[in-house]
């Protein structure tokens, strides 16, 4: 048991009617009462716990006097066991409040840049320059190319040992980073128009350089489980970006190519400003959290797995990386390409409205809950289901909730936020709203096919969800422009939501039977 010195002015004088011991019953005693006391009645709480107790014993014995002594330790433990928060939930939910009051402001600020570059740009420069976005964002994940993902599943799984995958992982992550750069190089240069296409994808390019270090770093963080510094680190770009959008709202005269120029600076001073991070992290420097102690040297494992190995237990997370830009992301693009800037404008804006909305499951599941659902399914099976059962019930309410909110508020807000050139925005987002309960749903459902070897299911349901919204956008964009877009996005995600639930079945099934 540990010991903890008194606090100074906690014992009770000459005189005080009993103690707290045993299990937590009042008894008669005579003499001194002492925090001493109190720390060996509630061994099994934090220390906190004690001295709050003493504390609130002790002014009810110094306000009320000897006369409720026998009464005011007894009142206080029932008053304060009525509001009893497990220590394992109260953390978790003010980790998740943190995480939830960061990603908002992140969202907040996305939406607030995209607001006043669409109104200061109009639909037709905004639509050039948020496709040329879209392209790059959709090519950039190529550079992670899901490790992230990878490393999470190994250190919940060996622990300290993973720090063996740490090169490898890095060393491909170099191979694929110059794959992703000579995509985006060949795509300006042999693919984009000349209207300013080329010169806006060709200045974004560096926006390969911060996806990356974010995801690196946020990867680093995650282990370490600093929830606070991984969200401060998450809300740079988007708090830089905003600055952009400021200066354009306050010189008028500025044009897109202000703005890609700026991206670009602010994806350059990002990247290295995470480089010392990515140092570190290369020469093992991690406080693993939730494995106990750093192991002694002659401990450590130091076999290198090679990139070979690591492709073979990769792939998958990586295809899902590739997959998932250009399931999200295609609408936008053939927009342009199929339709017009205008189009694309107005879509884009609609899409950026639901990824706020997505960004709640997402940081539910990948920033608070993936490491620990690693760890639970390798060490405790029945609170990874646990978790899975009342995960899917609570988003597919919240998504319910939320959709209905857009329904509602959308045809008053958009116009006032937005202006009357992007009215229609409205029936755009009338069809996306439906999308919401069922990635909320997907989200939750796909949470339990990140872990061991299942992977591989989750990225069959993303590729046939994909190659519906390339097929159903080439179709439906032609004729029917932004609203088509729309569709076609929600014919995907309920593929999508489909092959998710058909893969956790599929893997599930031969437990069940068992």
């Amino acid at each position: 048991m540990r010991r903890h010195a008194a606090p100074v002015g906690l014992a009770a004088p000459e005189g005080a009617a009993f103690f707290l011991t045993g299990r937590n019953r009042p008894r008669q005693a005579a003499g001194r009462c002492s925090a001493i006391h109190l720390e060996r009645t509630f061994t099994s709480r934090p220390v906190g716990f004690r001295v709050v107790i003493a504390r609130t014993w002790w002014m009810e014995l110094q306000t009320s006097g000897p006369d409720v002594a026998a009464t005011g330790p007894a009142r206080v433990l029932a008053r304060w066991r009525g509001l009893h928060v497990p220590p394992g939930l109260k953390r978790a939910l003010t980790t998740v409040s943190m995480l939830g009051l960061a990603t908002a402001s992140g969202a907040f600020m996305v939406f607030l840049t995209q607001t006043l570059l669409a109104r200061e740009l109009g639909p037709a420069a905004y639509g050039l320059f948020a496709s040329s976005l879209a392209t790059v964002t959709m090519v950039g994940p190529l550079a992670g190319f899901g490790l992230t993902q990878f490393r999470l599943k190994v250190y919940g799984a060996e622990g300290w040992a993973a720090n063996r995958w740490l090169r490898p992982s890095l060393r491909f992550t170099l191979l694929t980073t110059s794959l992703a750069l000579g995509i985006l190089v060949a795509w300006s240069l042999f693919i984009a128009p000349h209207n300013g296409t080329r010169f806006a994808l060709l200045a974004l390019t560096p926006v390969v350089f911060s996806i990356l270090a974010i995801d690196l770093v946020s990867n680093k963080l995650r282990l370490e489980e600093r929830f606070g510094a991984m969200a401060l680190w998450q809300m740079a770009i988007p708090a830089s970006r905003l600055l952009v959008a400021f200066a354009l709202l306050l010189v008028p005269q500025l044009t897109g190519r202000f703005v890609a120029l700026s991206y670009c600076m602010i994806s350059i001073l990002v990247a290295l400003s995470v480089f010392p991070h990515v140092r570190r992290m290369v020469s093992g420097d991690i406080e693993l959290h939730g494995h106990g102690p750093r192991p002694a040297a002659s401990d450590r494992v130091a076999i290198d797995p090679g990139v070979a190995s690591l492709w073979s237990q990769a792939w998958a997370y990586g295809a899902f990386a590739v997959l998932y830009p250009v399931f999200f992301q295609i609408s936008t693009i053939l927009l342009k390409y199929l339709h017009s800037d205008a189009q694309a404008g107005m879509y884009s804006i609609g899409l950026a409205i639901m990824t706020a909305v997505y960004l709640i499951p997402a940081t539910i599941y990948q920033k608070y809950l993936l490491l620990k659902l690693h760890r639970w399914n390798t060490h405790d099976v029945a609170k990874f289901w646990r978790v899975y059962r009342q995960g899917n019930v609570a988003m597919l309410l919240l998504g319910l909730v939320i959709s209905a909110g857009i329904v509602l508020v959308s045809p008053w807000i958009v116009p006032l936020v937005f202006g009357e050139r992007y009215r229609g925005v409205v029936g755009i987002l009338m069809i996306l709203a439906i999308c919401a309960p069922i990635r909320f749903l997907s989200t939750a459902m796909g949470s339990a096919l990140v872990t061991d070897n299942h992977m591989r299911l989750r990225v069959v349901a993303m590729a046939m969800a994909t190659v519906v919204a390339v097929l159903a956008n080439l179709l439906l964009i032609p004729r029917f422009g932004a609203h088509g877009a729309a569709w076609a996005t929600v014919a995907s995600e309920l593929v999508l939501l489909a092959g998710t639930y058909w893969g956790v079945q599929k893997f599930n099934r031969p437990q069940r039977a068992a």
